[in-house]
């Protein structure tokens, strides 16, 4: 691929990963629609580090807390708000890492069908529709216990099915469990940083084990750009969201998932 291919993706991956729209799902179906090769494993890695960059960054001073009180609640010492965040963060990556694992090689091949995206585009959007219009949000991210998490993180388990969106439908869990807006966005990007973790070092892996030369300077950009669209994506995304909520992300899902269907059925 060019450098001006494959940064177009980067922007385009920095821009969807946040947002609950389906990151893979565009990663997918841009470079098929437009007849290009796809991108191959170095780029997606160096986006995925590109974007889990920018969340760390975006919420570096509640990860210090978190991390702060979720060492000292190992120590024994009374579990305050950001100690049982970090906990349910934690444990509402289970259930992602383990269907990851025991599912690796249908999502890798039978889930990346354009019909499936289609599909699961119009079927999530319509689902974050009625969780934004039914949900009562009165509640933020710390008021989640232990069944919660546990929703929330099988949620998270679906987007493995691309099309569905891990933020879409983590948020989508939010909202039907009360939370506010904010509030199940919040936990949604927190709930990214394990997942992006992971999934990133076990792209890394199996590029090590490929040993194929690769263009340094090209990922280098592919990762500072989805970096930086990451970083922006998130600010306006949060600031936005009382304001717009989530019906224009609904109206986009719908359109795509028509077009997808129109292009490949």
């Amino acid at each position: 691929m060019s450098l001006w291919q494959e940064l177009l993706l980067a922007l385009i991956q920095g821009l969807t990963e946040f947002l609950p729209i389906s990151s893979s799902a565009h990663l997918i179906l841009f470079p098929r629609l437009m007849g290009w090769q796809d991108q191959g494993l170095a780029f997606d890695v160096a986006v995925h580090v590109g974007t889990l960059a920018a969340v760390l960054l975006y919420f570096r001073r509640d990860l210090a807390k978190m991390a702060r009180d979720w060492t000292r609640s190992l120590a024994g010492r009374a579990l305050t708000p950001e100690a049982r965040l970090a906990w349910g963060v934690l444990l509402g990556t289970i259930p992602v890492g383990l269907s990851g694992l025991l599912f690796k090689d249908v999502i890798e091949t039978t889930l990346r069908s354009p019909l499936v995206i289609a599909l699961a585009t119009l079927a999530f959007g319509l689902l974050l529709w009625w969780a934004d219009r039914r949900g009562r949000r009165v509640r933020d991210e710390y008021s989640l216990d232990w069944r919660d998490i546990l929703v929330i993180g099988l949620a998270q388990a679906l987007a493995l099915i691309p099309g569905t969106s891990r933020s879409g439908i983590t948020i989508t869990a939010g909202l039907l469990l009360g939370l506010t807006r904010q509030g199940a966005a919040r936990f949604s990007f927190l709930l990214s940083i394990p997942v992006i973790a992971l999934a990133g070092l076990l792209k890394t892996r199996d590029l090590i084990l490929g040993e194929v030369p690769l263009p340094w300077t090209d990922l280098l950009l592919g990762a500072v750009v989805s970096g930086i669209v990451a970083y922006l994506s998130i600010h306006y995304f949060l600031l936005l969201l009382e304001r717009v909520g989530l019906l224009p992300f609904v109206i986009y899902r719908l359109i795509l998932g028509t077009v997808l269907l129109a292009l490949f059925l």
